[in-house]
């Protein structure tokens, strides 16, 4: 496999800018081109504020990268099967730079950044037998086989998350659907469609979504715009350049990012809202990557950020160490003066805070598990 010195970054065939190396080969270096300043927008406003220069990516905790083009990158389940594929090739994933990953997500990532020279890896073969696909995926996590890492992960569209998952498209939409991991419960895409109803029901804005064949949990792409048109995401985690592996993440922060972001009071209480329900739920699967912002251009032409819908809401009771990923005023058992107070700070009153918590907990009460 050829090593990537140099990547051009683009957004719907434009340059965004160039992104490389620093001479010793451990950090990530980005510019923006030109053109992209004059009237594009910044692809991450805390770590990549638009403007010119050179902007150098810190060694931690990112080994070096920065978080927006870690959000473009598989984790979990698909660097696990980027792994398997490139064994077979003879190659080990170990001594890649994020450039080369990079390389290797090309235009096939999810989101709207691309990434050229595209490297190829394995075969571009898409498959919708979802049956298979699922006893495939199996196979290859429980170290039967490694034949089809190669199909798995192409048809995985370079998602994140430690479940198996395949892109599909039908005449409704582009769609992500999930399927079990070999620790999963039999019934696990029906607890996750149930999951979204409640969520729906609580006034969480959630993508459509629906069980395939009765049994693979499907969630329509909002990376993806109606007319087709790829949207550009970054989690919180590539905003706020954390890491998976160190949750320090408190909802706090969450609210703050959103309100700084957005400009948009409905936006905030939408993620106040997501917090009661992870909580009175027992979702604690609520990590940094599970909050995204999408960019929108209205009508004037003015590029805009807005929190995403909710996803990846499921019951989870593991969690970190048998917490929540993310804590509320800096506690994983947050009474109800703790979620007040991080509504409060954020400028929110205490009424509407109150609220809030009522309207979610009278509609999911057969998902309650936590009481505030």
């Amino acid at each position: 496999m050829k090593k990537i010195d140099k990547l051009r970054v683009k957004y719907h065939g434009r340059v965004v800018g160039t992104l490389s190396l620093t001479p010793d080969d451990r950090l990530c270096v980005f510019e923006y081109d030109g053109a992209w300043l004059s009237g594009g927008f910044s692809i991450s406003p805390l770590e990549l504020p638009l403007k010119a220069g050179l902007f150098i990516a810190k060694p931690s905790p990112l080994y070096g990268d920065f978080g927006i083009f870690e959000d473009s990158l598989p984790d979990g389940y698909g660097r696990y099967l980027l792994h398997k594929a490139l064994l077979r090739e003879g190659i080990d994933d170990g001594s890649l730079s994020a450039l080369d990953r990079l390389s290797i997500v090309g235009n096939g990532g999810m989101g709207a950044l691309t990434y050229e020279p595209i490297t190829l890896v394995g075969g571009e073969e898409e498959a919708q037998d979802f049956d298979l696909l699922q006893e495939k995926a199996l196979e290859v996590l429980r170290e039967q086989q490694d034949t089809d890492a190669g199909l798995l992960l192409y048809n995985s569209g370079n998602s994140g998350g430690c479940r198996p998952k395949a892109i599909f498209s039908d005449e409704e939409g582009h769609w992500l659907i999930k399927f079990r991991h070999t620790y999963d419960p039999q019934d696990m895409g029906r607890q996750e469609f149930h999951y979204n109803e409640v969520a729906r029901r609580c006034g969480i804005n959630v993508p459509d979504f629906k069980l395939v064949k009765g049994t693979y949990f499907a969630t329509k792409r909002f990376d993806i715009a109606q007319s087709g048109e790829r949207v550009h995401v970054a989690t919180a985690g590539g905003l706020l350049c954390l890491s998976l592996q160190n949750p320090v993440l408190d909802y706090g922060n969450l609210l703050a990012l959103t309100g700084f972001l957005t400009r948009e009071p409905k936006d905030v209480e939408e993620m106040y809202r997501r917090m009661v329900f992870n909580y009175l739920t027992d979702n604690k699967d609520d990590h940094c990557k599970n909050f995204s912002y999408v960019v929108q251009k209205d009508g004037l032409g003015k590029w805009s950020w807005r929190l995403a819908p909710a996803y990846d809401l499921t019951r989870c009771s593991e969690g970190y160490n048998g917490q929540h990923a993310t804590s509320v005023n800096n506690t994983g058992f947050p009474k109800l003066e703790d979620f007040l107070a991080v509504g409060t700070k954020i400028k929110m009153t205490k009424q509407r805070c109150l609220e809030i918590v009522d309207e979610v907990r009278v509609n999911c009460e057969d998902l309650l598990s936590y009481e505030i």
